[in-house]
């Protein structure tokens, strides 16, 4: 399974982007908050799910690893789909979804194309008992979403097992001891990863 790209933008269409990686185009269904902040010629870092059906293989991506793992969680809901869950996170965003979830907020779930007030209620009596304000917290990450140095960091230390917020706070933490601003350069992403998996592993 393909769970993320690394390269540039060749083109944003109204749905989807294609990402060109080493020569190959991979078209990616993606939330429209993201389509919007990307451009031809960037580099950028999309964390994606591929979805296999009867009918087609669709690649969905998100500039935010939180916003893939709501993507994901939502699925799990009986009847919501790849399409409608990219509707709910295109519509709401991470954290507007969480709190949504979170405070119970039907209104402004049903808000979500093809989602309706009975799906809106199944996702919050479904995912409400799995949300903390940490995770609300976590999918505000301001900084996660526009750095891909960040994001390749994090992607790197949950495919050694971390769980993705542990993984985002302590790089911003290595950050922090660093004095570090501005975005992570790709060239700097070795060094920041071994120093947060150090950090890291001295916490356990």
């Amino acid at each position: 399974m393909i769970a993320s790209l690394n390269g540039t933008v060749a083109a944003v269409m109204k749905d989807a982007a294609i990402i060109e990686v080493a020569g190959v185009g991979y078209e990616v269904r993606m939330p429209s908050s993201d389509l919007a902040a990307m451009h031809i010629g960037q580099q950028t870092t999309v964390f994606t799910k591929m979805n296999v059906s009867q009918d087609a293989i669709a690649l969905y991506g998100f500039l935010s690893s939180a916003a893939k793992d709501l993507f994901l969680s939502l699925q799990k809901v009986s009847g919501i789909g790849p399409k409608v869950a990219l509707s709910i996170v295109s519509t709401l965003g991470p954290k507007q979804l969480l709190s949504a979830v979170a405070n119970g907020d039907v209104t402004a779930l049903a808000k979500s194309p093809g989602l309706g007030k009975k799906g809106a209620q199944k996702i919050i009596l479904e995912l409400k008992g799995s949300i903390n304000l940490d995770d609300i917290d976590a999918a505000e990450a301001p900084m996660e979403q526009q750095d891909s140095g960040v994001e390749q960091v994090v992607a790197a230390l949950v495919s050694l097992g971390w769980q993705q917020r542990d993984a985002l706070q302590a790089v911003r933490r290595e950050l922090k001891n660093e004095r570090h601003e501005g975005p992570v350069a790709d060239s700097d992403v070795p060094r920041l990863l071994k120093a947060t998996l150090a950090s890291m592993d001295r916490g356990r």
